[in-house]
């Protein structure tokens, strides 16, 4: 009955914009402090929403981007069967040896596998499988592993902007806006593939004197058989099949019609049939069982709580009027809203996660479409945020995933990752990043 009271107490407007501002923020300067597990905060701000009657339990369902999840969910699955297989050890021993384990020459290399797989995965599994074998080929060269994890840290997160599932930001946009695999690519890749030599260049002029290794240290890695890291050769030959189907839908999704969740949930389904294919019952259920609890849930449900609770500020008005204070801001001129959104971005993603930010811009850039002409009029502030958010994560340790991750993985084993001498690197990279980004933005449309 005390509920019921309080939810009548709150049933107007006003009040339950005010609840709905007031959870927002509490539940993000939790999140930020990381004093509670993220999708702890997230789920208990949607259930704040639905009991005080901000939300109703339909509308919260309907706030919930399940197109996303089921990418997510998807891809997951996928990528968990397949690095069982021992697919991406192969490919980084392989590419050593392609350079002659020459240091210099295994830095672009490096650079480039992690940029590419950030691209076609993404970029947190990327530097969970990249960043072990870095350290592991700079032991046997006897070289600083610094430079590469750092340079791992950067390409990871510009690769991962040139596509629809290389970082979660994009594949927030694209569900939200319905973007095909290929619209991503059409796009950003021109300044993705830009920035990334221009990093990789920056970074081989700058450190090619420390990078030195003898020949007897080369040819340890020479000696490495990259063949000896295929551990289920058959998996792989599966993995590398439902990988190109599910790319080849991605591809195509546009004239299919078929939605980017959909085909990522059916190549799971698919890699898991042909992993447990010809198995006995208690082996397969293991194995799934398996795959299934190396989903990142704790990622899952904080989207889904973050959908409910950016959803109450949609719904209550809030980012209508934020979208409209943006506008007069900028004059209603689409050139200044673009350049806004991306330097906005790049700065708050670079001191915050850029997955709730990102979560929070959609809505209130979606409030601003009609009045500056609809929204393929606006599709350069949707690019300006996608580039924003994904190199913005460049910025800080704390910027992005695959940041911390490379830096857990660097403490581990005796190169430590400082939070302030990384900055003399990442800040330049990001501002340099971004000031190309809207150099390019300028130039391609308007």
């Amino acid at each position: 009955m005390q509920l019921f009271d309080f939810m009548e107490n709150f049933s107007n407007y006003d009040s339950a914009k005010i609840i709905a501002v007031s959870v927002f923020a509490i539940c993000y300067l939790i999140i930020f402090s990381e004093k509670v597990n993220r999708a702890v905060v997230a789920l208990l701000g949607a259930a704040v929403m639905i009991l005080t009657g901000v939300l109703t339990q339909t509308s919260a369902l309907d706030g919930i981007d399940f197109n996303t999840l089921s990418l997510l969910i998807g891809m997951m699955i996928i990528i968990g069967t397949a690095e069982k297989s021992g697919l991406f050890e192969y490919v980084a021993i392989w590419s050593a040896k392609k350079v002659k384990a020459n240091p210099r020459g295994l830095l672009i290399v490096l650079a480039v596998v992690t940029a590419v797989f950030s691209a076609f995965l993404d970029n947190v599994t990327t530097v969970l499988l990249i960043a072990p074998i870095t350290i592991k080929i700079c032991k046997q060269l006897q070289v600083n592993p610094y430079p590469y994890l750092l340079l791992e840290i950067f390409t990871s997160n510009i690769g991962g902007t040139s596509t629809l599932i290389g970082d979660p930001p994009n594949i927030l946009i694209g569900s939200a806006l319905d973007l095909s695999f290929m619209d991503f690519i059409q796009e950003l890749s021109p300044i993705v593939l830009t920035c990334l030599i221009l990093v990789i260049t920056i970074f081989y002029f700058l450190w090619e004197k420390d990078l030195v290794a003898t020949n007897e240290n080369r040819q340890k890695i020479m000696r490495m058989n990259e063949k000896d890291e295929i551990r289920k050769p058959n998996l792989l030959k599966k993995s590398l099949f439902v990988l190109f189907i599910v790319i080849l839908g991605f591809v195509t999704a546009e004239e299919t019609g078929i939605a980017n969740g959909v085909i990522a949930l059916a190549g799971a389904g698919l890699i898991l049939f042909l992993y447990t294919l010809g198995k006995k019952q208690d082996v397969r259920d293991g194995r799934v069982e398996k795959i299934f609890s190396s989903i990142d849930w704790t990622t899952i449900f904080f989207f889904t709580g973050l959908f409910v609770i950016v959803y109450g500020l949609e719904e209550t008005g809030i980012l209508a009027i934020l979208g409209e204070k943006f506008l007069n801001f900028t004059n209603y001129e689409l050139p200044k809203v673009t350049l806004l959104t991306i330097w906005v971005s790049a700065i708050f993603s670079s001191i915050v996660d850029n997955i709730p930010f990102v979560a929070t811009m959609i809505p209130m850039l979606k409030s601003m479409e009609e009045s500056l002409g609809g929204r393929e009029i606006m599709m350069p502030a949707w690019w300006a945020l996608s580039l924003g958010a994904c190199f913005g994560g460049n910025g800080t340790i704390i910027g992005a995933s695959a940041n911390v991750i490379i830096a857990g993985i660097a403490a581990r084993n005796g190169h430590p990752i400082r939070f302030i001498p990384f900055m003399k690197w990442s800040l330049p990279i990001m501002f340099l990043t971004i000031i190309l980004s809207t150099i390019w933005l300028k130039i391609q449309y308007f």
